[in-house]
């Protein structure tokens, strides 16, 4: 069986995510076979395995830093939120349907030997299994049945090490709270400290840092500073939807839904020197692309109206009607046609205009279409017309059906690993859609898509896109080398042989 390691954390957003990747490279980087585990994750950033099974992208970074295929069983348990409220329940992959907050929490004891399986079956086959927690240890009111973080220590018999965010303040009062706030046995789960996302002279804090070690009685294991790593990060927590500031020769603007998902797909975008790329969420920030995306999005049709009353859709109607390019992708793609309809109850049921810049109609179904694909550009119309015959790679993870309109053409063609090659999304004069997430982290597709941009305004196109793939192996490396240089790997190494467990 694997050795086990947890990283659990103060509160959201304190990093847990990242060390946990760049714990999982450091573990290949030495020559073991390390495997991340979330036993639950709640997100919008979701990803099909080659099985066609969906999981949280969190670990799909982590799989990827640790060099191996993302495998389900790394996240058993995923949340999908539909509203304030309620959330659709993914087990093993596969949807099981939406609950309330209340009633999960009522239901979700009996996902625990859900939990276990896949937590068992990955540790009879890696060196190592890093273990995400999720929020933090100290929510009192969130412990019963808990398998998220010390439930899921106790569980997997791992030793904890906790991590706080001192960019957002008060690290050494989250710290030492979260301590006192557990109960013994969990207390003792805790080997080490880890202050994180620190700025400055490290010499500054000794003296904090030793009046922490005595007051806890756990030793600080590192701070690691706020390392320049680009690396996909979830949901809404992301900096990147506040913009870069960078100021491109192409500017690319993504309407920033309420329940935006698998914001993901343009960070091959931002990363292209020709390319500035802001989310907007308002009618004030609109501006004047050259390119408006509409991206992906967990409830289509309550971000359709949030995007009618927010006076979005009229700018975006009026950009398009300009001859302005416009991109539509998953339920963004869905909202860029005729009509929606719900008759299942699917997203509460009814039925919705769209914006029609495609001549298209969603119908959405229960069931859930999932599966990996590649493509080629076929039907790009337009200023887009030179994307014919550039590939792509990506995935389909929708719950609607899409019918064109006989003078609709499909935008690709595409081949799922699971089944015969088929059409895809749509294309009219400047405008285009598909359901394919993913679909510019091919350096041919980006390229592609910003050349065309580019000669629309009588502009050179750029030498070469971002190799995504090549470019996120680096950015684990340096994840690593940054975590090597502050943490006490040693003593971490330690950890993990049990020599200084206690209890």
């Amino acid at each position: 069986m694997a050795k086990t390691i947890m990283i659990q954390g103060t509160a959201s957003n304190a990093g847990k995510s990242l060390l946990a990747a760049g714990l999982c490279r450091i573990f290949r980087q030495d020559g073991l076979r390390p495997a991340p585990f979330k036993s639950q994750n709640m997100a919008l950033n979701s990803f099909i395995t080659a099985a066609g099974l969906e999981m949280g992208r969190a670990q799909v970074v982590q799989a990827r830093a640790a060099g191996i295929e993302p495998d389900v069983r790394m996240n058993p348990i995923l949340l999908k939120p539909t509203n304030d409220t309620g959330s659709q329940v993914i087990v093993n992959g596969v949807p099981r349907g939406v609950m309330g907050a209340a009633g999960y929490f009522r239901y979700k004891k009996a996902l625990i030997p859900d939990i276990m399986e896949a937590f068992t079956s990955l540790a009879a086959e890696y060196d190592v299994i890093v273990i995400e927690g999720a929020g933090s240890p100290a929510e009192i009111n969130l412990k019963r049945d808990d398998f998220v973080n010390m439930g899921m220590a106790k569980l997997a018999g791992a030793p904890v090490l906790l991590a706080g965010d001192i960019d957002r303040g008060g690290v050494f009062a989250s710290l030492y709270g979260t301590v006192a706030l557990l109960e013994p046995e969990e207390r003792a789960r805790i080997q080490g400290l880890i202050i994180n996302k620190f700025r400055g002279d490290v010499e500054i804090l000794r003296p904090g840092l030793a009046t922490l070690e005595a007051l806890t009685g756990k030793p600080v294991l590192g701070v690691v500073p706020m390392l320049d790593v680009d690396i996909d990060d979830e949901d809404s927590l992301s900096a990147r939807l506040s913009g870069t500031g960078k100021v491109g020769l192409v500017d690319i603007a993504v309407i920033r839904l309420p329940r935006l998902s698998n914001f993901t797909d343009f960070n091959p975008l931002e990363r292209m020197e020709a390319v500035s790329l802001r989310y907007v969420g308002s009618p004030g920030e609109f501006g004047s692309p050259d390119l408006a995306i509409l991206p992906g999005t967990k409830s289509t049709l309550a971000d359709l109206k949030w995007l009618r009353e927010s006076g979005l859709e009229a700018r975006l109607l009026r950009h398009a009607a300009r001859g302005g390019a416009v991109v539509g992708i998953c339920g963004g793609y869905q909202m860029l046609g005729d009509s929606l309809s719900d008759p299942e109850g699917v997203e509460g049921g009814g039925s919705l205009r769209g914006l029609g810049l495609l001549p298209i109609r969603t119908v959405f179904r229960e069931e859930k279409t999932r599966t990996r694909v590649t493509g080629t550009y076929q039907g790009a119309r337009g200023l887009f017309a030179s994307l014919n015959g550039a590939s792509f790679e990506g995935y389909e993870i929708h719950m609607g059906e899409t019918v064109l309109d006989p003078e609709a053409g499909p935008l690709a063609r595409i081949a799922p690993l699971d089944g015969p090659a088929k059409p895809d999304g749509a294309a009219a004069g400047n405008v285009w859609g598909s359901y394919v997430h993913g679909i510019f982290d091919r350096a041919e597709s980006a390229q592609a898509l910003v050349n065309a941009l580019l000669a629309a305004k009588g502009l050179a196109p750029e030498a070469a896109a971002v190799d995504w793939e090549s470019y996120q192996q680096q950015q684990y490396d340096r994840l690593a080398a940054g975590m090597r240089e502050s943490l006490d790997m040693e003593r971490i190494y330690r950890i993990l042989d049990k020599e200084e467990r206690e209890g």
